[in-house]
């Protein structure tokens, strides 16, 4: 069939990943709770937020790389709680000094502390320098289409519009702005933010996205374990649904056995 979606890889970086579930580290009851939860979720590519997180900055402190090895893992320093384009730039050179080298980094240029919305203006500033210095970001934005393409042609290599505002758990706000991103993608697309429970990322997946990336869906779940295996299926489900191409809705019912052929 000419209309079948073919299923491509999901590539980061120059880097393919099995998983297109990303999950956040912070916010589960102690660092064995996070393993586990990380575990279940068969994530391969974990967010850590520098600001917050020791990821070697402070010795003799808990370290989180003890718990999720670089080796097994591919962790994903990001800009959270950064509050304009100088902050989160130095952040992410901070990184890529504990993390030797690493590339890699997600950014996030808030513009409040209620909302938790990005403020896109610094955002813009930030993906440009990180850019030029050399990194591969990937980058939390509004659900605006034309903020999100003009990330991409700055060089970012990945866009993470919201689905909703951060920790709220309100699944997917505007599927329709979500929608014209993805038609006009040059790069991933990852929801990122406003994920509550399976399926808010099983729409996701449908809709067409490459990944998701959560945190406080699983972390705050009564049971982060058991939602973390959740996720896991519900990000298969998604993808293959897409890939499947749902059926078109009707307005009225029609008979699940055809009544063509058959004897009066």
């Amino acid at each position: 069939m000419s209309n079948v979606r073919s299923d491509k890889p999901f590539t980061l970086a120059g880097r393919t990943f099995q998983s297109r579930l990303l999950v956040g580290t912070g916010k589960y009851s102690d660092l064995e709770q996070t393993r586990l939860a990380i575990e279940a979720s068969g994530a391969e590519i974990v967010t850590v937020a520098v600001r917050r997180t020791n990821i070697g900055q402070n010795p003799g402190e808990p370290n989180l790389l003890d718990v999720l090895p670089p080796d097994r893992y591919t962790i994903l320093p990001n800009t959270a709680g950064c509050y304009d384009a100088v902050e989160a730039v130095r952040t992410c050179r901070l990184a890529r000094e504990l993390l030797d080298g690493h590339n890699l980094v997600k950014l996030e240029v808030l513009a409040d502390q209620k909302t938790l919305f990005p403020n896109v203006i610094e955002t813009l500033k930030a993906a440009e320098v990180l850019v030029k210095d050399g990194f591969d970001v990937m980058v939390y934005t509004s659900d605006d289409p034309i903020i999100a393409r003009q990330l991409a042609e700055i060089g970012c290599i990945a866009v993470m519009p919201l689905a909703g505002l951060i920790g709220t758990g309100l699944g997917i706000c505007n599927p329709y702005n979500l929608q014209i991103i993805l038609e006009e993608a040059k790069v991933p697309v990852l929801v990122d933010a406003g994920v509550g429970t399976a399926s808010d990322a099983t729409i996701a997946m449908e809709l067409g996205c490459e990944a998701v990336l959560m945190n406080s869906a699983i972390a705050h779940a009564q049971n982060p374990i058991l939602m973390a295996e959740a996720m896991k299926h519900a990000i298969v489900a998604g993808r293959l649904a897409w890939l499947a191409g749902r059926m078109p809705k009707k307005l009225y019912a029609s008979a699940s056995s055809p009544l063509d052929g058959l004897i009066k």
